[in-house]
């Protein structure tokens, strides 16, 4: 008798915990987040339409963000997204230094691997990164160099 009344128990205490534990990873609301991700990938689409391409450097709490062959309209945001911690995530309003270059204060993020998205009103850039790295991220298809995307932003190419 003692077999089956031990199943029984472990039966209604793992019912319990299922019925009373959140799973943080599943959302409530995900018919909206499933239409949200159209409006996403229309505005990854139109960075590449538009050519969009940026170069991030990280460094003494600060992110830096140079834009290669585009034109902003509005503000800039970059988010550091965890992918499995909501809790970690950043997010800062890049203020304009120079045309096509931009610059915010970040806390430095954790040791691991993180999505990065750059994001105006009409346009997104998105990848991934591993910190703690080194040199620069790229967004975009071809990022020109320094004195190319120059010429490009002044109209001399």
């Amino acid at each position: 008798m003692a077999g089956p009344g031990i199943v029984v128990v472990a039966g209604l205490v793992t019912a319990w915990i299922a019925f009373h534990g959140a799973d943080g990873l599943v959302v409530d609301d995900y018919y909206k987040q499933g239409l949200a991700i159209n409006k996403t990938i229309g505005r990854s689409d139109a960075a590449e339409r538009l050519g969009v391409q940026a170069e991030l450097r990280f460094a003494d709490g600060r992110v830096r963000v140079v834009l290669g062959n585009s034109a902003v309209h509005g503000a800039l945001t970059l988010r550091l997204v965890h992918p499995t911690r909501a809790g970690m995530d950043q997010s800062v309003s890049l203020a304009t230094v120079e045309p096509g270059v931009y610059e915010g204060k970040m806390q430095a993020p954790q040791r691991g691997r993180w999505h990065v998205v750059l994001e105006e009103r009409d346009w997104r850039l998105a990848g991934d990164w591993t910190f703690p790295a080194a040199g620069t991220l790229t967004l975009g298809k071809h990022f020109p160099a320094p004195a190319e995307a120059r010429a490009q932003r002044e109209g001399r190419q």
